[in-house]
């Protein structure tokens, strides 16, 4: 039966690294011309450098005050995340708790959002941030990220929380706990592997997310972010691609890091959550 079943599994090996290639090809590109002089990427950009321009580094981190937007983004993706965990953990976990019509009409208003799309309510997005003094502002643009990264995260925690007993709230109870310890001190805790699932998708999406700080902070060299300075170095009549490169590498070099090391905890988290749920 092994033996039967050797030639598939090899075939869906070969596909699967195909398909790793397809998807690894933009990457390989975006590097290898962010290694070459403008008139190397004009002339081919396929090719191999003739000689490594490791200089277009050098010139995009000082050309751009690569530490201060490094900062921005960080600003910008912990207090996104740390308000997206708070509050999508604390919801799921008291609407899944819950049982009545209402919490289930809740429920479905809140989790409704993902299926907006976002060009569809990006000027009245921009119009109430302005009206709220968050526009222009890197913990502004931290806050609305809590709206439009709640709801998949409500959806995620939901699934997982209706596979906890609730023995255990009532035991947790019975010893004293109740409210905010019996989440925090209780619930919270078994919650780690679908946490670290939504951190990963979350700090890829608002590290590397372009419109929206397009939108809100793109008025002010002090509050621009990583992914927006690699655009200024596209222009309408003329573009340094070689630059543009570079600095497309360096915003998203740390979500990839982030990635890196965290990625098992994705497929325990599923795993998790497909068991329990």
């Amino acid at each position: 039966m092994k033996t039967a079943n050797k030639p598939l599994r090899i075939s869906l090996e070969i596909i699967m690294v195909l398909l790793s290639l397809v998807f690894l090809y933009p990457i390989f590109l975006a590097i290898n011309n962010s290694l070459k002089s403008f008139g190397e990427v004009m002339t081919d950009v396929i090719a191999l450098p003739k000689k490594l321009a490791f200089a277009n580094y050098s010139y995009v981190w000082e050309f751009i005050d690569y530490p201060r937007l490094f900062l921005n983004n960080l600003i910008i993706t912990v207090l996104g995340l740390a308000g997206i965990i708070l509050i999508s953990s604390i919801a799921a976990y008291k609407l899944a708790r819950t049982k009545s019509r209402f919490s289930n009409l809740l429920y479905i208003l809140v989790i409704m959002p993902m299926l907006i799309p976002f060009q569809s309510i990006m000027l009245t997005v921009l119009q109430l941030a302005k009206d709220l003094n968050l526009s222009d502002s890197t913990w502004g643009l931290g806050l609305l990220y809590w709206g439009f990264g709640a709801p998949l995260a409500v959806f995620i925690y939901h699934g997982f929380v209706k596979g906890i007993p609730k023995e255990i709230d009532e035991s947790a109870t019975i010893d004293g706990a109740s409210g905010f310890r019996l989440f925090f001190s209780v619930i919270f805790p078994l919650l780690k592997s679908v946490t670290t699932t939504i951190i990963i998708i979350d700090v890829m999406w608002i590290w590397n997310d372009f419109l929206l700080p397009l939108l809100m902070v793109n008025g002010s060299p002090d509050t621009k972010t990583l992914t927006l300075a690699a655009y200024t170095f596209v222009g309408q009549y003329t573009s340094d691609w070689q630059y543009a490169m570079t600095a497309m590498v360096m915003a998203v070099l740390p979500s990839i890091i982030v990635f890196m090391f965290l990625q098992k905890y994705i497929v325990k988290g599923v795993v998790a959550g497909a068991v329990k749920g």
